[in-house]
């Protein structure tokens, strides 16, 4: 009995100082695979957001919870997976690698390489979606992003941390506003990201062939999901995006994202929806449509200077037809933005470049993301383009005009000739404001249209050459003082043709 009770006393001590641990994973299967969504039973405690992992290794996002199923988007090749398979849940929640390695690098939504380069070792995991900023963590937007584009930096100013739309038809020239608009950041410390969705692998070989020329792609980078890939990956490209950009602000630098284009995004989202057999509303796409693009560019912001000062300015793009802009998509996304650029076929096919329509194009910010020196002439600019626009319409059918309206009728012809311009050649903040200035003081009246694109390029030659001075302290104190006024009348004064009226 002795034995027996030393016995039991050894086994209880060798039982308090073992350490058993047990694993717990909780495992679904595959019940039903439907063109790149899986459904799944058996995964009653997932959330929403989720990674799971199949069989073979293919991961998977769950995006769907019902009452006995779970949808889920597959995150790669799904033909390999096949019904009854298991699947795992690993607890995490969908996240990026990102560090400052990414910058020069074209990958896809998952950070892979897509350019032969070597693989980025990650800093740290953002995840892919997160909730935006409070009001309380933001600050107003003040600080202009200048585009290089004279008649945006002019007319329809952005700011560091807005959200303004460029919408127009296929071939208006969205892509190379926005292009442009990254080539101009060279000097301004501003990182730049492009967010191809659903487009051809070529137009990305090609954005990524200009950026590498203009010297851009140092402070860039490229997501691509391809109109080739699953739409899971389109899907999640803009969030990816969006997660590499929070990354650069949350160490508080200026990063400008481009979404090319939200139209091609919510034709995913639908597809996706579809196949989860959710209720379809109009044009058949699901009732959360707003919300998916909503949550997106709400995160685009400047925050406060107690959360590091960084911001995120969002330049989505919206594909339109026939240039109905109260489509629902494009109205859906003009309520969510600050502002829209309006590019027309019609400006466009009459060879005025940038194809801005200049009165249904609009910044909700305004004035206050403006330099003075560029309020300073632009402010009467406004007011020359709305009355010709108004008064060209009517001029049609008099025949007799009065003196004003011949002089409205020419300063707005001179302005919008101004106001063309080559692609992928912006301008600096000085270089727009002594061209703008020529046309609020009037030196462009007595020239033909022709001449006024000769004018302007034998100003910035000679701007180049004896106006050095002006260029420096024009940067520097961002305004026409009198000082500055003088020098450039001087300036103009050396080519002899121009005389101010």
């Amino acid at each position: 009995m002795k034995l027996i009770d030393q016995y039991l006393d050894q086994i209880e001590k060798e039982i308090k100082n073992s350490s058993l641990s047990a694993k717990t994973e909780e495992i679904g299967f595959v019940e039903e695979l439907r063109d790149g969504v899986v459904m799944a039973r058996g995964l009653d405690n997932v959330s929403f957001g989720e990674i799971v992992e199949f069989q073979n290794g293919v991961k998977g996002y769950v995006i769907d919870l019902m009452e006995d199923l779970v949808g889920i988007i597959v995150l790669g090749d799904y033909l390999g997976i096949n019904s009854g398979e298991q699947i795992r849940a690993l607890g995490l929640t969908l996240s990026i690698p990102v560090s400052d390695e990414i910058l020069g690098r074209v990958v896809d939504p998952l950070c892979q390489p897509q350019d032969n380069g070597k693989l980025i070792h990650p800093d740290k995991m953002y995840p892919v979606e997160t909730i935006a900023p409070t009001v309380v963590y933001r600050k107003s937007v003040t600080v202009p992003l200048q585009t290089g584009i004279k008649a945006i930096d002019a007319l329809i100013p952005i700011g560091r941390g807005q959200r303004e739309l460029i919408i127009g038809d296929r071939g208006t020239g969205k892509t190379t506003l926005a292009l442009d608009t990254i080539i101009n950041q060279k000097s301004e410390k501003v990182i730049c990201i492009y967010c191809g969705i659903g487009q051809k692998n070529s137009k990305i070989a090609l954005v990524s062939d200009l950026l590498q020329k203009q010297g851009a792609m140092s402070y860039s980078v490229i997501v691509n999901a391809s109109a080739a890939d699953p739409v899971s990956m389109q899907y999640i490209a803009p969030y990816s995006a969006c997660a590499i950009a929070e990354y650069f602000m949350d160490k508080g630098k200026d990063v400008l994202i481009i979404y090319d284009d939200l139209s091609k995004h919510a034709w995913a989202y639908r597809q996706i929806s579809l196949i989860l057999r959710r209720p379809a509303g109009r044009e058949a796409y699901p009732g959360d449509i707003f919300y998916l693009h909503s949550r997106l560019l709400e995160r685009a912001c400047r925050l406060a200077d107690s959360k590091g000062g960084g911001s995120i300015t969002a330049l989505p793009i919206v594909e339109t037809l026939e240039g109905d802009v109260s489509a629902y998509i494009p109205t859906n996304i003009i309520s969510i933005t600050d502002g829209q650029i309006f590019l027309e076929t019609d400006l466009f096919n009459a060879g005025i470049r940038p194809a801005i329509n200049v009165g249904l194009s609009v910044s909700r910010v305004g004035g206050n993301a403006q330099t003075k020196g560029m309020k300073q002439v632009a402010g009467r600019l406004k007011l020359d383009l709305a009355q010709y626009r108004e008064m060209a319409a009517f001029s049609q059918f008099e025949s007799d005009l009065d003196e004003e309206t011949k002089k409205l009728l020419n300063r707005g012809a001179k302005v919008t000739q101004l106001l063309k311009q080559e692609k992928n050649k912006p301008y600096s903040l000085a270089e727009q404001i002594v061209v703008l200035w020529l046309a609020y003081k009037g030196y462009l009246d007595t020239l033909s249209p022709e001449e006024v694109t000769i004018f302007e390029k034998k100003i910035l030659e000679t701007l180049k050459i004896k106006g050095s001075e002006i260029v420096k302290t024009l940067i520097k104190e961002k305004m026409i003082s009198e000082d500055t006024e003088k020098k450039m009348v001087k300036l103009i004064s050396q080519i002899a043709e121009v005389k101010k009226v």
